[in-house]
């Protein structure tokens, strides 16, 4: 009898603060999924910032701005180029923390940021990198509001 109520013990224990350990993994693997969010938001917004800037040279250097401004554009495409890497490594974490939280497989950002640099000069190469410039400045504010979607709904499972 006396084992009896010692495993009957051990196991009310294990009732008792099992679901509140399972909690406590479920919380941390959400909160570590929406820091894994925010890094790659950060770089996501950095990159946006980037390619408006080198836009707006673009447009300037397409207009004739000449050499200065199309220096500082490529400038600017390197910078939003940086930041688009270091955002796909964040999304890459981001997509690992997710997959810790139940309910989700991962993310996909589809068709994310696949951006070249052209070092060609001339109007007809001025409006090609524009044209590229929007591209991916369009793709980076779908993979901004798609991982601020998926932030969301881990804030709400908290």
């Amino acid at each position: 009898p006396c084992c009896f109520k010692i495993s009957l013990t051990l196991d009310t224990i294990v009732k008792k603060f099992g679901g509140k350990a399972m909690y406590d993994i479920r919380t941390r693997e959400i909160q570590e999924a929406i820091e894994a969010a925010d890094v790659a938001l950060d770089h996501l917004e950095r990159a946006k910032r980037c390619l408006s800037s080198a836009s707006g040279w673009g447009l300037f250097d397409t207009l004739g701005g000449g050499f200065i401004s199309g220096l500082i554009k490529h400038s600017k495409m390197s910078d939003a180029e940086n930041e688009i890497d270091k955002a796909k490594r964040a999304l890459e974490k981001f997509s690992k923390e997710l997959r810790d939280v139940d309910g989700y497989s991962s993310v996909h950002i589809n068709g994310f940021l696949t951006f070249g640099d052209l070092f060609c000069d001339g109007f007809l190469m001025d409006v090609i990198v524009q044209s590229q410039i929007g591209k991916a400045k369009r793709e980076c504010e779908n993979a901004i509001n798609q991982v601020t979607n998926i932030r969301n709904d881990l804030k709400r499972m908290l």
